[in-house]
């Protein structure tokens, strides 16, 4: 609006500001809107049709440097859809807040009209005489009144004037000086904008482009809040939050996937599909925002982010299921959804809960990325589709110790991440086509805890059917009956080597602290042996593997033992989820995923 359109700027009046045409500003909005759209759709085919065809029918350094070439063609259209769309709003959103005030001016010059008052050129308003005098009784003297842009910097003066119309006069000319003043605000805050969205000169997109582009995503969400985000339903629930998706027009949703990538792919009840073209967008401005810092926890999530990226450009490999990203964050210590199948049309769809030491790093992208996708390929082998997730939707405890301090494992993060899992499952249940989809909630360590957390929230975890808990230190309750699905219903895997599953209650006896917080596991094992004779108290409650407490036990492997070739060992706390080491745990997973529970194999509970 600002120079040759003539707009807003420091010299803006009431009258320019009233012949504004927004109609222009949104046309040009929706030309941008259309460069971004055919970006979109070439990249699509570049990922979806070209890069497939070469990597599965070509082999050679000819067709690897092709596919290198379009990756990167890829790339480019990429952040072309995300800074044309960046342009697509700030265009509407300038329009949006214009003609908000336009509206304001419009109501303030038909009341002057309807007084027979007079605007003046410089907002002023002149009134005529009204009342009657004390003295004389003649009317009072007309005057003229000054808007004043921001009425709340002004004390009031305590006199009235007697002219009742000398008021009336004043609240339109304020609502005319504070309409051009917001105006003129809004032009020189998207002007700043789109002078800032502007790409390097050449052909590549290098690194530091998204780290600007990271920025001008910033910088436009804030400026539309008013526009766009104010609107997005955060508050609302999943089955609310999927019909208000469903109800936007294509445009709206254009502009909310190119501006709010990072709400709206992670807003539960939202489709799978969208959601991850979401957050495949806010991965590449994460990586961005990142690689302009230095510290070390920005290093470690950018590996982490990387990783990922480089997970979902390869593409799924022959026999596995396509990868869907559900969840993106470097909020905390980071955030992850991440899918092996679509949970909008699986018939069964299962969520594992990582634990203590989780956090947003490579060794996450790598190991527990890979736990969900191998569960998926031996769950889908049992009939119906299955999806399988990895949910690292909160903040587990950090131990630089690892085993050695579980003490810092207290409930509060179980908690706030119960909390946070119940919500993601009830937006996995709202966005599942499918009318009664079978749903497995998994707690893997401190996960179990999560898990446990989830099922005493209110209403317990929306659509799940079974509970499965490994290496599990407790979860919170002592009874499977406390979970909310039925006792037959809840699962529990737990190694004989596996010392997590061992430790003894924090309540019973100091020795059990002192135990966990300085002899290690081996002296918290030898210690659960001393004080806990009945063996089912463990340190989140009642040990899930006992006969107390009343679950279904399957059969798992042994893992190491403790204590081995002279050091402690503790991997048998971690092998659960690994199909060419603990074979039986990872079938029975898929056995209770695929809603084949009657076929796992039981083991005798503690």
């Amino acid at each position: 609006m600002s120079g040759r359109s003539g707009g807003a700027g420091s010299g803006l009046t009431w009258s320019v500001l009233r012949e504004v045409k927004c109609a222009e500003l949104e046309q040009a909005a929706d030309g941008w809107g259309r460069v971004s759209n055919r970006a979109d759709a070439a990249r699509d085919r570049i990922e979806g049709q070209l890069l497939p065809g070469l990597r599965d029918t070509q082999r050679g350094e000819a067709p690897d440097a092709a596919v290198r070439g379009l990756r990167q063609l890829g790339m480019n259209f990429q952040y072309i859809y995300t800074e044309c769309g960046l342009m697509r709003t700030t265009l509407n959103s300038l329009a949006h807040e214009i003609k908000t005030q336009q509206r304001v001016l419009q109501g303030a010059l038909d009341d002057a009209a309807a007084l027979r008052f007079t605007v003046h050129a410089d907002g002023s308003v002149t009134y005529p005489a009204a009342g009657e005098g004390l003295v004389d009784g003649k009317p009072l003297a007309g005057g003229t009144a000054s808007g004043v842009p921001n009425p709340g910097m002004v004390p009031p003066s305590g006199l009235v004037a007697p002219n009742p119309n000398a008021g009336k006069a004043q609240d339109i000319a304020d609502r005319v000086a504070q309409a051009v003043r917001a105006a003129a605000d809004a032009d020189w805050r998207y002007t700043r904008i789109l002078r800032s969205l502007k790409a390097h000169e050449g052909l590549g997109v290098p690194v530091a482009t998204w780290t600007d582009a990271a920025a001008d995503a910033a910088a436009v969400r804030d400026a539309a809040r008013g526009y766009l985000r104010d609107a997005i339903p955060h508050d609302a629930s999943p089955a609310e939050r999927k019909a208000w998706w469903a109800g936007l027009t294509d445009e709206q949703r254009e502009e909310y996937l190119a501006v709010y990538p990072d709400r709206i792919g992670n807003l539960d009840g939202i489709p799978a599909l969208v959601r991850d073209a979401a957050n495949r967008d806010n991965l590449q401005l994460l990586m961005g925002k990142l690689e302009g810092r230095d510290d070390d926890d920005s290093a470690t999530k950018l590996a982490a982010l990387r990783e990922i990226d480089r997970q979902l450009r390869a593409g799924p490999k022959a026999g596995e299921p396509p990868m869907y990203l559900l969840g993106i964050g470097d909020q905390g210590n980071g955030r992850a959804i991440v899918s092996y199948g679509n949970p909008d049309t699986a018939r069964n769809v299962a969520a594992y809960v990582p634990g203590l030491n989780t956090s947003l790093d490579k060794e996450f992208a790598e190991g527990d990325l890979k736990r969900a996708r191998d569960l998926s390929i031996v769950a889908n082998r049992h009939g119906a589709p299955a999806a399988v997730i990895t949910w690292l939707g909160y903040d587990a405890p950090q131990s630089p110790d690892g085993l050695r301090s579980l003490a810092v494992a207290v409930g509060g993060r179980a908690e706030e991440g119960g909390k946070a899992f119940q919500e993601f499952m009830g937006g996995i249940k709202a966005a599942n086509g499918r009318e009664d989809p079978h749903m497995t909630a998994i707690g893997h360590s401190y996960g179990s805890r999560t898990v446990g957390g989830a099922a005493q929230e209110p209403g317990g975890i929306p659509g799940v059917d079974e509970i499965v808990f490994v290496g599990s230190p407790g979860v919170g309750v002592d009874s499977a009956d406390d979970l909310g699905v039925g006792r037959d219903h809840v699962f529990v895997g737990a190694a004989a080597n596996d010392v997590v599953t061992k430790l003894p209650s924090k309540a019973e006896s100091v020795l059990g602290t002192v135990g966990v917080g300085f002899g290690g596991p081996a002296a918290a094992y030898a210690v659960g042996d001393l004080v806990d004779r009945r063996d089912d108290d463990v340190w989140f409650g009642r040990d899930p593997a006992s006969e107390a407490f009343g679950a279904r036990r399957f059969e798992v492997g042994d893992g190491p033992f403790l204590i081995g070739k002279g050091k402690i060992d503790v991997d048998a706390h971690s092998e659960y989820f690994d199909p060419e080491i603990d074979r039986a745990s990872v079938e029975n997973m898929a056995l209770i995923t695929a809603g084949h529970a009657d076929k796992i194999k039981r083991e005798e509970p503690r």
